[in-house]
């Protein structure tokens, strides 16, 4: 049974993903018609670069502060520029400079919500009830992925895009309205042995040496680092896979039906993922991770070697089955392995390769193809992707699975 405390983890958070959503679209959508694409890859860049360059800092202020009052000024901040954004759209043609710079600030809330919420997380759920917390929230995402596109295209129809805005300023209100009555998860009664010492135990040291302990905690655990650097590569290999793909189906599987077919059975196959994260009989969680990241391999090939939509399809299904399974065993497991004193510096760094390496994918797919081919890079990318994920499972700490422990730290 969900307690009252996870119900409102559970909503605030899906309130911030459906905002979170909702801004791509709705930007797109505003700047299209009266801009060029430039005017619209120099605002999302705004919205980008903040995130990368703020994460670490983030993860230090995470472990420094309480969660909740970090997650509650992140969601405000993005409700601020949200409104902001959607007054400026409801007054007339967009202005690219000030989108900018709102979106800019969005990308600073956004970098500095992203590694509190997993520590709010760790310290207001039960270490028995993550996966399940996790797997719902990897389930709230998705949906939130599939309906705030459509929901902002409708408002853009509609009643403008600057009541598209409103509406994600007002999710964003609700998320942090919901923050006041999370409280920490009870400890148990008997306490198992604890965790070896933090290499950076967050007291009031200087942010620069917090910073420099974020990083040694990060390579006191390989596990941890084999994974973020194969997760890299997924990323990188995603980006390639979304360019790349849509060309192939366009030019050798039937047209854009092809690839909207493609597309959908990857959406059904990730709520499926998430939905059967917790119901798996997995033992080891790091391995449902490798594996379940390895398979994005099969999507690759089959669009490199122009299987046929369905064969293709199929492919993207599992692949991103796979992604909606280890989400919500990959957060766990950093939850249960990861002091929470360091949680936050160490999961920035996470966070920060993932959002780097899927853009740098977008970008340098089309200048490949073009000297390559199509088929070429995604081969090769079917080839790393598999044998970073799967080669993870060498190392010995991946198949430890450690002694259950409750946070360090209450939540305040």
């Amino acid at each position: 049974m969900t307690s009252p405390i996870t119900r409102r983890l559970l909503t605030g958070r899906t309130a911030a993903a459906l905002a979170t959503a909702l801004i791509p679209t709705t930007l797109t959508l505003a700047v299209v018609p009266t801009g060029s694409a430039g005017d619209l890859g120099i605002v999302l860049a705004s919205e980008l670069l903040p995130m990368l360059l703020l994460l670490p800092v983030a993860g230090v202020v995470a472990d420094r502060h309480p969660a909740r009052r970090v997650v509650l000024a992140a969601d405000l901040v993005r409700a601020a520029a949200q409104a902001a954004t959607g007054l400026l759209l409801l007054a007339g043609p967009a202005r690219i400079g000030w989108l900018a710079a709102l979106a800019a600030v969005t990308g600073v809330g956004v970098a500095f919500g992203n590694p509190s919420v997993r520590t709010l997380v760790a310290a207001v759920v039960p270490v028995a009830d993550r996966l399940r917390v996790n797997s719902r929230l990897a389930v709230a995402g998705g949906l939130a992925q599939i309906a705030g596109p459509a929901a902002a295209g409708g408002m853009m129809l509609t009643v403008g895009a600057g009541w598209s805005s409103l509406l994600t300023a007002a999710l964003f209100a609700a998320s942090a309205l919901t923050l006041g009555g999370l409280r920490p998860a009870a400890a148990p009664a008997a306490a198992p042995a604890p965790p070896a010492p933090s290499a950076a135990p967050a007291g009031r040291a200087g942010f620069a040496a917090e910073l420099r302990g974020g990083w040694a905690e990060a390579r006191r655990h390989p596990w941890f680092l084999a994974n973020v650097l194969a997760h890299g590569v997924w990323h990188l290999a995603a980006g390639l896979l979304l360019t790349l793909g849509p060309l192939i189906a366009v030019e050798s599987l039937g047209g854009a039906g092809s690839w909207v077919v493609i597309a959908q059975a990857g959406t059904a196959g990730v709520l499926a993922g998430v939905w059967a994260a917790r119901r798996l009989p997995i033992r080891r969680p790091l391995h449902g991770v490798a594996v379940g990241a390895a398979v994005q391999a099969l999507p690759l090939a089959a669009l490199a070697l122009r299987l046929p939509t369905a064969v293709t399809a199929a492919a993207y299904c599992l692949a991103m089955f796979g992604l909606g399974v280890l989400s919500p065993l990959w957060e766990t497991e950093l939850q249960r392995r990861i002091p929470l004193e360091a949680l936050g510096r160490v999961g920035s760094f996470d966070t920060l390769l993932s959002f780097a390496a899927r853009p740098l994918g977008l970008a340098v797919a089309a200048p490949l193809a073009g000297v390559t081919g199509t088929a070429a890079p995604l081969l090769v990318a079917a080839v790393l992707t598999a044998a970073a994920n799967l080669g993870v499972l060498l190392l010995p700490d991946i198949r430890r699975r450690p002694a259950e422990r409750e946070p360090e730290r209450a939540l305040r």
